[in-house]
């Protein structure tokens, strides 16, 4: 008698690994959900990370809502190493404090410190494939030593991650610390910065040596890259990360934090969207300065005054939730001002009508967020390679422009005074303000290629199904 049994599909069981930040940690999750969501009756995602992380891959699970088609995302947890200086329970640049965010880095960085807890981990959850953050190069070889594909995820655009990649190899980082220096090979227009705005490891060699080698190398061993980025985005610079053949395949799968228009309604009853409904469209200047910027004290007094001398509306959120602002200018600002301490729903307030303009840090995952809510930014990098993102969102998609007057941004130990502040912020915010209507039209034109990548039949959509089938096909072969 013939079995009337089917055969099962075969599962995709996919491990995903995030450095220890939750810049990265965020969009690593995404990523698990889409993947999840996109084929949920082949796919499990795990994001594995250590346990004072868990409940941050737990949170923005919770913003997201269920997985559609019943599909599931695991949290998994490894061991932090015990670094000297660090108490237990800090495992995130976001919760370190600033003098000892070197700590969590140089561990992230040590082979012999992580690659025995990750490597251990992996062998207990078994996973069909590795998508790992690239600062955790060695998982390359772990899989290859298990028989299975490992990706690498770079949560930054192509734009900083090919800057970073040139210059490096160029070697600019032993110049002297007075010299502008241009990207090379990179598409027009020309890119230049002061190498002071260089992120750390790019200052010289032996850091290149030690950090950035050690990277591309992992990659070139991968499967392949993905990047949370899309095609019409960032379309010269993902050609090139292509044509240089840092990576076997590369897929643009971003924006991955577009939010679902069912999880919107969520956030509704935040205090932060309450306050935005009183106010006129396009009124309000938004703050913020993400999880891992330190701002001095010098520099919050200045930005409150700023702020309170412009007179537009604004809701500012400040990281420290410590700092209180100066004596009487609450009452000062009145009900024209919001500040937030600690977290505030940024996807949702960046959707909300009644915000006109971002003053951002330039890091990525806010460089998304404002080009898929079509909101214009004045930037205020401060760290990492913001200041190169900078130069993208400014000098290529024009969708903004420098809050410092005169060019640079926030220079190490330099305040920005709060007269400039204001100014800025007043010209950028006037409706006949040129710069203003300029960014506003590029990025809403940016922002409807933004939601066009992740539909059917989208770009990033395409891609990411890809990547799915193309992990299915090196992982099973013929045994589908």
């Amino acid at each position: 008698m013939a079995s009337t049994s089917t055969k099962q599909p075969k599962k995709l069981r996919i491990l995903l690994l995030p450095f220890f930040a939750t810049s990265h940690i965020g969009p690593f999750t995404d990523l698990a959900f889409h993947l999840a969501a996109a084929r949920p009756d082949t796919v499990e995602s795990t994001v594995a990370v250590t346990p004072a992380n868990a409940s941050i891959v737990q949170s923005a699970l919770a913003r997201r809502g269920p997985v559609p088609g019943r599909g599931t995302v695991d949290v998994a947890t490894y061991p932090f190493p015990a670094v000297d200086g660090l108490p237990p329970g800090i495992e995130n640049l976001s919760t370190v404090k600033a003098t000892d965010g070197w700590r969590i880095d140089a561990a992230a960085a040590d082979e012999t410190l992580m690659r025995p807890v990750q490597e251990s981990i992996i062998k207990v959850r078994s996973p069909d494939v590795i998508i790992t953050d690239m600062h955790f190069f060695w998982n390359s070889d772990v899989a290859f030593d298990l028989g299975i594909p490992c990706v690498t995820f770079h949560v930054i655009g192509a734009f900083p991650s090919m800057a970073m990649i040139q210059l490096g190899t160029a070697g600019v980082g032993d110049t002297d610390t007075a010299t502008v220096v241009s990207i090379p090979h990179f598409p027009p227009p020309d890119i230049s910065l002061p190498v002071t705005k260089l992120p750390e490891f790019l200052k010289n060699q032996e850091m290149v040596h030690r950090f950035l080698h050690p990277m591309l190398s992992g990659l070139k061993k991968c499967f392949g890259l993905v990047s949370n980025t899309f095609i019409d985005l960032e379309r010269d610079y993902c050609g090139l990360f292509v044509r240089n053949g840092h990576a076997k395949s590369t897929y643009f799968v971003g924006p991955l934090a577009l939010p679902n228009p069912s999880t919107l309604g969520s956030t509704s009853n935040s205090p932060c969207i309450e306050w935005l409904d009183t106010k006129p469209a396009q009124s309000v200047l938004y703050l913020c300065f993400g999880t891992l910027t330190h701002v001095t004290e010098a520099q919050l007094y200045e930005l409150a005054i700023g702020l309170e001398a412009s007179r537009k509306p604004f809701l500012w959120v400040v990281r420290d939730s410590k700092w209180s602002p100066p004596e009487g200018w609450r009452e000062r600002v009145g009900d024209r001002g919001m500040l937030v301490a600690g977290w505030a729903p940024q996807t949702a307030i960046l959707q909300h009508p009644a915000v006109g303009a971002f003053v951002t840090h330039c890091g990525w995952n806010s460089v998304l967020e404002t080009v898929t809510a079509g909101v214009p930014v004045l930037t205020w990098p401060m760290v990492f390679e913001q200041f190169i993102t900078e130069r993208f969102v400014t000098e290529v998609l024009g969708i903004g422009e420098r809050l410092r007057p005169d060019g640079e941004g926030c220079e190490e130990n330099e305040l920005i005074p709060a007269s400039a502040i204001a100014q800025t912020v007043v010209r950028f915010m006037e409706e006949s303000g040129w710069s203003g209507n300029s960014a506003r039209i590029k990025v809403e034109e940016l922002s409807m290629k933004a939601h066009a990548a992740v539909v059917e039949g989208g770009s990033s959509s395409c891609d990411l199904q890809s990547l799915i089938d193309d992990l299915m096909e090196a992982r099973f072969g013929g045994e589908m």
